[in-house]
């Protein structure tokens, strides 16, 4: 990936392994956006944003992300999508659509045409899979280390957060299977693969920096 030119960098990652922590620290280290999929669905939600009417958008300006970004007034730089008030652990997945996930992928597509990016989840390793400068990273850790992590961050019980991140696995990797046929756990689908296990969010996206040099 040579950062000297537009590019995107996609991140999956288990829940409870920081790998979105990891995008956003990568990111800013960047001096670029972060995106992830609390912000491109409430932008769904609180934009009508269908395929249909991403059409109509494009048909009126042609990149049509730059002017939308003013309509929203989402600034330059870091985006924050906490801002969009979604809930921690609770995914929607499995509510997606063949037309919704045409719609995201439309989105990311004219995001990433638009600017340098770092994009968490939302099958950006496959809906990227063709860009000319793509990196592609995984980010996982065993399931004590993610149940101690999100029990400690949502001040829950460790069976709480363990019954959390097997739900949201499950999602998520259907999710995966369905709308690209190969798992989110094929190594051969990323460029890098962390094991988040003893290491900072901090220290993680200095190796991924340190790739990219």
């Amino acid at each position: 990936m040579n950062k000297n030119e537009k590019f995107v960098i996609t991140i999956n990652r288990e829940l409870g392994s920081g790998g979105r922590t990891i995008g956003e620290i990568l990111a800013h280290k960047l001096g670029v956006s972060f995106y992830d999929k609390a912000l491109i669905k409430a932008l769904e939600e609180k934009y009508n944003l269908t395929a249909e009417e991403i059409e109509k958008m494009r048909g009126r300006e042609i990149r049509w992300w730059e002017g939308f970004k003013r309509i929203a007034g989402i600034g330059e730089g870091m985006v924050d999508s906490r801002s969009c008030l979604a809930e921690y652990g609770k995914e929607p997945d499995v509510l997606t659509t063949e037309n919704v996930f045409k719609a995201e992928t439309e989105i990311l597509h004219e995001i990433a045409e638009v600017e340098s990016c770092v994009i968490a989840g939302r099958c950006g390793f496959f809906v990227f899979r063709n860009h000319p400068n793509h990196l592609s990273v995984l980010v996982h850790a065993p399931m004590a280390y993610r149940v101690a992590r999100v029990a400690a961050k949502k001040n829950i019980s460790e069976e709480e957060a363990r019954s959390i991140i097997e739900k949201v696995d499950k999602m998520r990797e259907n999710y995966v299977k369905r709308f690209t046929g190969t798992s989110r756990y094929e190594a051969r689908n990323y460029d890098l693969v962390f094991n988040a296990e003893g290491k900072t969010e901090e220290q993680i996206a200095d190796q991924i920096l340190a790739y990219i040099e």
